[in-house]
């Protein structure tokens, strides 16, 4: 089993290091972001999270989608991402939680939806954690992990070669879900764009 403290010590510099230029260098990724959150069909007043949200980037179009009536919240492990997410007014369109999304302090079922941008790389224990985002949404509530650019243009972006035991390969992601509460409904893995979609077994 890993050392899940030395796992978020270092994440968290990692993201840390990153916080303060992280919007500038991905500049053009809104219309992408946006687009996942349309494919999870929310409606007005629906309760979401953002898991590991970072600056914030996905909590705009969320609040649109689930109206004032809605309630958008987004979690991160990193003080300094949430910070440039108040700086970039985010924190307007949900409520930001400093927490770690292995123990989320919601109650059980209390959600419609979880929304995961690049989260699933850096998940220390991604079977208990993901189970942990099943915990906090109802039955027949969604998820979707995405990433504004492909396994394989990401992979060749960072300089490395795409490996079989890809957690976010198909034949690897499928069963990971399934293990973890959540049965997957789509799986979209193109240059430009990474989504899964599940829904929460009951």
């Amino acid at each position: 089993m890993r050392n899940m403290s030395h796992d978020h010590t270092r994440v968290q510099e990692f993201f840390a290091a990153r916080a303060a230029d992280w919007d500038s260098r991905f500049p053009d990724d809104a219309p992408a972001y946006a687009a996942a959150v349309a494919a999870l069909n929310l409606r007005q007043g629906d309760r979401v999270l953002d898991a590991g949200c970072g600056t914030g980037r996905a909590l705009t179009p969320l609040r649109a989608a689930v109206g004032p009536a809605g309630v958008v919240m987004g979690a991160d492990l990193t003080s300094a991402m949430l910070q440039a997410a108040v700086r970039a007014g985010r924190d307007r369109d949900g409520r930001l939680l400093r927490t770690d999304v292995a123990a989320l302090p919601l109650r059980s079922a209390s959600l419609d939806a979880v929304f995961a941008a690049g989260l699933v790389a850096h998940l220390p224990e991604p079977g208990t954690n993901l189970r942990e985002l099943a915990r906090v949404v109802r039955v027949g509530g969604l998820l979707a992990l995405f990433h504004p650019l492909g396994r394989a243009t990401l992979a060749a972006r960072q300089g490395r070669r795409l490996t079989p035991d890809d957690l976010r390969a198909e034949p690897n992601l499928r069963p990971l879900l399934a293990g973890s509460g959540w049965r997957m409904t789509s799986y979209v893995d193109e240059d430009d764009r990474f989504l899964a979609l599940a829904v929460r077994e009951g």
